[in-house]
């Protein structure tokens, strides 16, 4: 009796051989999150799938049906059950092959990942502080003027306004008087 050979233990030497055959083994992690992804997807879709057949099967409460429609709809169910068993362990493998990959890798804070503007107590910035805060109420003091003005023009224009309706009442009510 003796026992099968390791898995590279003794393989022949071939024409894929060597870093070639070696570099296209090697799958990197991007690839590897797109598989996973994909084979998530899968699983999904064969759920549906099966939820889809289980509403459709009638439940054993003593109805006579038809066997071999429930013999079918059984062997799509067992089928559908085994190939989503297959894609788990597709799913662990692309699992366990990313947290391989990623395991020598330092994670990264996530404090560097978001690009901000650390602002120092140097002289440098308390002149432009200072400026900003000079321009701010400089542009502060403008809009009020602006704001000023442009209630007094409101204010003019509904004089007019009232001016207008009087205006024309009164060449309504000559009219009226008129006919």
């Amino acid at each position: 009796m003796s026992t099968p050979p390791l898995a590279g233990a003794s393989m022949p030497t071939g024409p894929f051989s060597g870093p070639q055959s070696q570099a296209a083994r090697e799958v990197n992690t991007a690839s590897l999150c797109r598989i996973g992804q994909e084979t998530v997807q899968d699983i999904v879709f064969r759920t549906m799938e099966i939820f889809q057949l289980l509403r459709n099967m009638q439940l054993p409460n003593g109805v006579t049906y038809h066997t071999g429609t429930y013999q079918d709809r059984l062997g799509k169910l067992q089928e559908h059950l085994r190939q989503l068993s297959i894609l788990f362990r597709k799913l662990r493998l692309v699992y366990d092959k990313c947290n391989e990959n990623c395991a020598g890798l330092d994670p990264i804070p996530i404090e560097q990942l978001i690009p901000y503007v650390e602002e120092d107590g140097s002289k440098h910035d308390d002149r432009g502080a200072a400026s900003q805060l000079h321009f701010a109420s400089e542009e502060r003091r403008e809009i009020m003027e602006v704001n000023k003005k442009l209630k007094q023009k409101n204010q003019q224009l509904k004089q007019i306004m009232d001016q207008l309706r009087n205006l024309i009442w009164d060449i309504n009510a000559m009219l009226a008087m008129r006919n």
